[in-house]
């Protein structure tokens, strides 16, 4: 490991975190301006940084790169280490875009001390998606809820303390079960090493008991159905960069690659029918909600996490199909609910409202938001030439190679996203002007044209031209199959 490798990873975590700490401290300093200078150059080194590291990365192995391996606890056999596969790499580069973003395009009057926030919430997320070490990965699983928290309770709606407190109670609830697993691991192993526990020996009750505990854990994070409810709260009372980042991290399903499959593949293996279940139940339901949703953040709420569910199917056919399509929908699904939710926060700063009732016609009126608007609805519900095509196309034909009969109820429920989001667009963007409100409002200016048009190139990149996001992900995946087909008995 040269120093140029170890900097790389660690300078992703802890400038972000560090910068984030000089922005708060410095934010009364010269009316804030030095404040929020460090926070825009923070957030574009960082993007960077991490367009060095896609450069420098090797999508020819499976092995973690850019790694490092120091003793952080010796006595307990806890190490700070790190590294990155093709699982983690587009993560940490969509992070990277994410945080760049909110950041640089933030209203000009936002609170010094909610953008470092933020900055020390992006730190914590490259520290989960890069840890390899149990302790580790929990610790920044953990911490991050705390930054986020503050967000939604400081300068949230109205109701942002009882959205905020949902938030933490249920995320802290399902975090204590991959607490024991990882303890209970700990006690058979010896070691907290992620990669260790990947080849350690298991017999087939205590990975069912391992599969539950972090199915617990991640399914209130990813959210999945039915430790879902923290999150249209949470979305909808939390400020728009807040929920941009927290709902674009996507570090729940991330931990399901990481951890649970690799960990228990004998579970996975008998548990994927009813995960399979589970998955297309969750589709459905948010689908069905989401079609009587009145507030327009609470159904982009649902609609991502009815995606999230199209996702764990993609996971668990274990198939290599699937698998792939299922890593492409996370990060379409994050670009979308970035994407959709600043539309979402850019129509309520100017209504004071985000009820789907009080906004009609805006095309009217607001020409570049109306059509950002339809573009990112028509991309959520996987429009040809789109990022979210590519991932479900996969999903669908991974569906239909596990089963004719799922593959057919795959491709049938997502009309369901097509007629909510249909209904929305109707709504909201077209038809005459709903009220005078409506008629007095101002197109989008030039700091939230930038981040949506960035966004709208993003995914039209990866709709039209997906070979090298998939050319990333594909060793690692075929790697993880592998794993999968091995017993661990």
């Amino acid at each position: 490991m040269n120093a140029a490798s170890w900097m790389n990873l660690s300078l992703l975590i802890w400038f972000p975190i560090i910068t984030g700490i000089a922005t708060y401290l410095l934010r009364h300093v010269a009316n804030g301006v030095i404040s929020r200078s460090v926070a825009n150059i923070a957030a574009t080194f960082m993007l960077f940084a991490v367009a060095c590291l896609l450069y420098s990365f090797d999508t020819t192995i499976a092995a973690m790169q850019f790694s490092q391996r120091i003793p952080w606890i010796p006595s307990f056999g806890i190490e700070y280490t790190l590294g990155v596969d093709g699982l983690s790499v587009l993560f940490i580069a969509f992070n990277a875009l994410i945080t760049f973003l909110v950041i640089v395009t933030r209203k000009p009057n936002a609170n010094n001390a909610y953008i470092a926030a933020l900055l020390v919430t992006s730190g914590l997320i490259y520290g989960a998606f890069t840890a390899l070490d149990g302790v580790l990965f929990y610790v920044f699983f953990e911490t991050m809820l705390i930054p986020i928290y503050l967000t939604i309770g400081i300068w949230g709606g109205v109701n942002r303390k009882y959205a905020a407190t949902k938030f933490f109670l249920f995320t802290l609830f399902g975090s204590l079960f991959m607490l024991l697993a990882l303890f209970y691991l700990y006690g058979v192993s010896g070691s907290f090493s992620i990669k260790d526990w990947h080849i350690l020996p298991l017999n087939i009750d205590a990975q069912i008991l391992l599969f539950i505990g972090f199915l617990l854990a991640f399914a209130v994070k990813t959210p999945m159905w039915p430790l879902h409810s923290w999150a249209p709260d949470a979305y909808s009372e939390g400020p728009t960069g807040a929920i941009v980042l927290l709902s674009s991290t996507k570090i729940g399903a991330y931990a399901f690659l990481r951890l649970l499959l690799p960990i228990a593949p004998d579970a996975v293996n008998q548990l994927a029918p009813w995960m399979i279940i589970l998955s297309l139940i969750a589709v459905i339901y948010f689908g069905i909600i989401a079609l009587t949703q009145s507030d327009l953040k609470r159904l982009i709420t649902y609609s991502s996490v009815a995606h999230m569910g199209m996702v764990t199917l993609g996971f668990f056919l274990l198939g290599d199909v699937a698998l792939k399509g299922a890593v492409i929908l996370m990060l379409s699904n994050a670009l979308a609910a970035a994407a959709l939710f600043l539309c979402a926060g850019a129509l309520s700063d100017r209504m004071g409202s985000c009820r789907i009732i009080d906004y009609q016609g805006i095309v009217n009126v607001m020409p570049w938001l109306a059509t950002l608007f339809v573009f990112f609805a028509m991309a959520n519900v996987a429009l040809p030439g789109t990022s979210g095509f590519v991932g479900e196309l996969l999903v669908i034909f991974g569906a239909v190679e596990y089963h004719l009969g799922v593959g057919l109820l795959t491709a049938t429920v997502l009309v369901i996203g097509a007629a909510y989001t249909l209904w929305l667009v109707k709504r909201v963007v077209f038809g005459a002007i709903g009220n005078s409100q409506i008629a007095a409002m101002k197109d989008l200016n030039h700091r939230e044209r930038f981040g949506m048009v960035v966004l709208a190139v993003v995914m039209l990149v990866m709709g039209i031209y997906p070979q090298p996001f998939l050319a990333l992900i594909d060793v690692s995946v075929t790697d993880l199959l592998a794993h999968l087909a091995r017993t661990k008995l």
